[in-house]
């Protein structure tokens, strides 16, 4: 009796999954990745924590103790992952993008924005640096001085949390870029961070991509880094309704900044790469608040 009851739960759980992944080709219900414990589908949105494997650790962590429950992951940037919570799509969403952030919250249509951990931006390009931002005091310093010499940028332009980064640096270097030398690739972080390999060209990515990709872009080094306005805070947010799922969002953010979930952000990459490729809500400050 009990392995029939075995292979029944085994068998309603490969049902689940061939559900769930048949409609990736509907975006309203489209999953990328799905952690399966149950069948209570708590869908998260987010790019490079899930691109980098963050989320799949997350996930697996919290379905120990909340059993019942699928994690189904939709690959999206910031601008798309707060579409998706306001369209009701996604029930948790990890972005870094303050500003878009809070008005969400003072409209109506997100709740519960919590910090829950960090990283910061660097900008890469050819070795060479024929544009002498190593030398730059600022990083609107640095893309001016990209624009000076039409080196090679590459720029995602996908409305995510470094597009929206990027377009307050250029605002803030007085430039307006267009041009040949200003490459528009629509493309996620670690896809657009090899372009700039090929291309040998400058970009600006995530901290957390760079140690992940860097063995991959031999053409590439970091070049500037440290300024204040580089720091890259990632928050949670839920959509202010309820449900079964909307509860297991509420249980997920509580685990996001609990004492286990902060761990895994903490430490998450440190044994594959040497060093960690997050750091915890710890640094989070009020103006990203």
């Amino acid at each position: 009796m009990k392995n029939g009851t075995r292979v029944f739960f085994g068998l309603m759980t490969a049902l689940l999954v061939l559900l769930v992944l048949s409609c990736r080709k509907d975006p309203s219900s489209r999953c990328d990745a799905l952690y399966v414990t149950g069948d209570t589908v708590l869908t998260v949105a987010t790019g490079s924590p899930g691109e980098l494997g963050l989320l799949e650790k997350l996930a697996g962590r919290f379905l120990e103790d909340n059993a019942g429950t699928a994690v189904c992951w939709i690959k999206a940037g910031t601008g798309e992952s707060l579409d998706l919570l306001k369209q009701g799509r996604a029930d948790v969403i990890m972005v870094h993008a303050p500003e878009a952030e809070k008005r969400a919250v003072r409209e109506g249509w997100a709740a519960d924005r919590r910090p829950i951990g960090s990283n910061e931006f660097y900008i890469v390009g050819p070795r060479d640096d024929s544009a002498g931002i190593a030398k730059a005091k600022s990083a609107a310093e640095a893309y001016r001085r990209i624009a000076m010499k039409k080196a090679t940028f590459i720029f995602r332009g996908d409305n995510s949390g470094t597009h929206r980064k990027e377009m307050s640096l250029w605002r803030k270097a007085g430039v307006s870029p267009v041009g040949g030398w200003y490459v528009v690739t629509g493309g996620f972080m670690s896809a657009s961070h090899r372009k700039a390999d090929t291309l040998r060209g400058y970009f600006m990515t995530d901290s957390s991509t760079w140690f992940v990709e860097k063995g991959n872009c031999g053409n590439l080094r970091v070049l500037y880094k440290g300024d204040p306005a580089l720091v890259n805070m990632y928050h949670s947010l839920t959509r202010p309704a309820k449900g079964a799922s909307l509860h297991q969002a509420g249980k997920f953010t509580d685990f996001l900044a609990s004492d286990k979930g902060q761990e895994i952000i903490r430490t998450f990459g440190r044994e594959r790469y040497g060093e960690a490729l997050y750091s915890g809500n710890a640094r989070a400050d009020t103006s990203s608040r």
